[in-house]
């Protein structure tokens, strides 16, 4: 006589699912969590310095080429106020200008600061 006794069983192995789980959980909440940086409004060629000094202001003006001057999505003036509104007096502003600026442009918006409260600048540059 034949015995017909079931195969053994092989144990179980472990499912990979709850771990794919607080993956895709981790990846949510970091995604949620993080501050994406801002694209720049324009392209701005920064001016050539002998001296380069990494800009460490956090408000950021920025100025193209034609004198368009934007913060955080004001234009014009209204950027000026809106910028004399979220700074502090006494903060120093980071400046972004296009190298192909003229000079005399980038001091009427520095005097227009200086009017708004705002004395204190970074201008961003670069190495030749």
């Amino acid at each position: 006589m034949m015995e017909f006794s079931p195969p053994p069983r092989r144990p179980r192995s472990e499912s990979i699912v709850p771990m794919i789980n607080v993956v895709f959980l981790l990846l949510i909440f970091f995604l949620m969590t993080s501050r994406l940086a801002e694209p720049e409004p324009f392209d701005v060629t920064p001016p050539e310095a002998t001296h380069e000094t990494e800009p460490s202001a956090e408000p950021v003006l920025f100025i193209s080429a034609d004198n368009k001057i934007h913060f955080d999505g004001a234009e014009g003036e209204a950027a000026i106020a809106r910028l004399a509104a979220q700074t502090d007096p006494g903060a120093t502003l980071q400046i972004r200008a296009d190298a192909a600026l003229e000079a005399k442009a980038l001091a009427t918006v520095l005097r227009d600061l200086a009017a708004a409260g705002l004395a204190r600048a970074e201008l961003v540059v670069r190495q030749p």
